[in-house]
């Protein structure tokens, strides 16, 4: 029998739905469809940007990981933050994380839109955008067992996948089958061929495939057994990271010199479509779609999350904390869905430019949201807390990491045109979350000033 929550969920995802929804978030389309771009970019020299950005993504990990288990909570960090930091932290950290979603669920959804195109050129973008969001909408409607049930099998085909491709790529590079090779990494103008600031400049966009890796966190809210299911789920994230990026990026690397790869292009579906076998580009090509469909699941189930908690706080439109009878967080789904849909609008004005605007966007509460996690750790371990999974090296790891964010967003307006949008946008945003902040503020003032 299923336990519930005092938040109102149920204890509805078991260890092995966690376990797969963590490698899930660790794989998505930011290495599906964008590795192709930044290869055609930086050249072979990527790898160490995957590099970089993954160590960083392990410590924002073990940083989460020493939070659930001080406190399982299915508002996450936001609740963290308005622990560890203040009020103030957790209403501008929850508007972020929700930013990051909103904007990866518009480049998912653009994602899926070009991938049907590879079958389908002459159906309406748009229309694929549309199917598809109605689809995990309904998904998230209908209750947490579908959605951990589906996020499973989703991981599980996104994992054989990466473990096909890294077998096979790991053949034809070992025995030299047609141009691939070691040799590919300094062949074609060198390991560096367009210099070192473009491998600096793709930092934005790496960051963005390692989003949702956080997501595991908050699953803890509805997760039997937190500290048994939750150290295993994120210590995995470690070698996941290791092989599945890094390895993946390498492989494509040495399997095919880096002009092969295209920015509208799945690079996994350009070394299949290579090996001569009629079937594998298809597979692959579906592959990713369900990589797109799984991240927006995945964006619907965590906003769903954070706005509820932060609806039941009055920060957020009050139908967000709305929860159905089957204990989903209903009008938080609905709400970002309806920013989903608001987005096809980007996509059809600007359609060669609108994976790339919504990544960078979502880039940034991406940022703001490790961010906040690896400083609420820092603020545990100073009231004393000694936790049984520690975050190695704290707190200079918590200081490193927290440098290489911010180099991230400082190179954002040296980058392309695309990732100036983003950076021009922060201004905006900071307005806009300060100005809602400030009418909570008042509201609960009145409120408080009534007898």
């Amino acid at each position: 029998m299923r336990t519930q929550t005092d938040e109102g969920y149920t204890h509805a995802l078991g260890n092995r739905q966690v376990q797969m929804i963590a490698i899930g978030g660790a794989i998505g389309v930011g290495l599906f469809l964008g590795a192709g771009g930044r290869l055609a970019a930086a050249g072979p020299a990527l790898v160490l940007s995957y590099t970089a950005a993954g160590v960083a993504a392990f410590f924002v990990m073990r940083a989460l990981g020493e939070l659930v288990l001080y406190r399982p909570a299915s508002g996450s960090f936001v609740e963290y933050a308005g622990e560890f930091i203040g009020p103030w932290a957790a209403f501008a950290s929850g508007w972020m994380y929700w930013i990051n979603w909103a904007f990866t669920g518009i480049a998912e959804l653009t994602a899926i839109a070009a991938y049907i195109t590879y079958w389908a050129p002459a159906f309406p973008e748009w229309l694929t955008a549309l199917i598809a969001l109605c689809f995990v909408m309904t998904v998230n409607l209908l209750s947490v067992r579908l959605f951990g049930e589906l996020e499973f099998w989703f991981a599980m085909l996104k994992v054989v996948a990466i473990t096909v491709f890294l077998v096979v790529g790991l053949v034809l590079v070992v025995f030299a089958v047609g141009a691939a090779g070691p040799h590919n990494l300094v062949s074609h103008g060198g390991f560096f061929p367009t210099g070192f600031p473009l491998v600096l400049m793709s930092l934005q966009s790496v960051v963005f495939a390692y989003a949702s890796i956080e997501l595991v966190g908050i699953t803890a809210g509805e997760t039997a057994r937190p500290h048994e299911v939750m150290p295993k789920a994120i210590n995995g994230v470690v070698w996941r990271i290791a092989i599945f990026y890094v390895g993946s990026v390498a492989l494509l690397a040495m399997v095919l010199p880096w002009t092969a790869y295209r920015a509208d292009t799945s690079p996994f579906v350009t070394v299949f479509s290579g090996l001569g076998v009629p079937w594998a580009a298809d597979a692959m090509n579906l592959v990713v779609i369900t990589a797109a469909l799984s991240s927006c699941n995945s964006g619907l189930y965590a906003t769903g999350r954070i706005l509820r908690s932060m609806a039941m706080k009055q920060e957020a439109p009050r139908f967000a904390g709305a929860l159905s009878s089957r204990h989903v967080p209903i009008g938080g789904i609905l709400f970002t869905a309806i920013m989903f849909l608001a987005g096809v609008a980007l996509f059809y004005f600007l359609p060669e430019r609108a994976f790339n605007i919504a990544t960078a966007v979502a880039s940034l509460g991406v940022i703001t949201t490790w961010g906040v996690l690896v400083y609420c750790q820092t603020r545990l371990r100073r009231t004393g807390h000694r936790s049984a999974f520690p975050m190695p090296g704290s707190p200079y790891t918590n200081w490193l990491t927290l440098a290489f964010l911010a180099l991230v967003v400082l190179l954002m307006p040296f980058a392309d045109k695309d990732q100036r949008v983003a950076f021009y946008l922060i201004p905006a945003l900071v307005a806009g979350i300060a100005l809602g902040w400030r009418v909570i503020r008042r509201r609960r003032a009145a409120a408080g000033a009534q007898p």
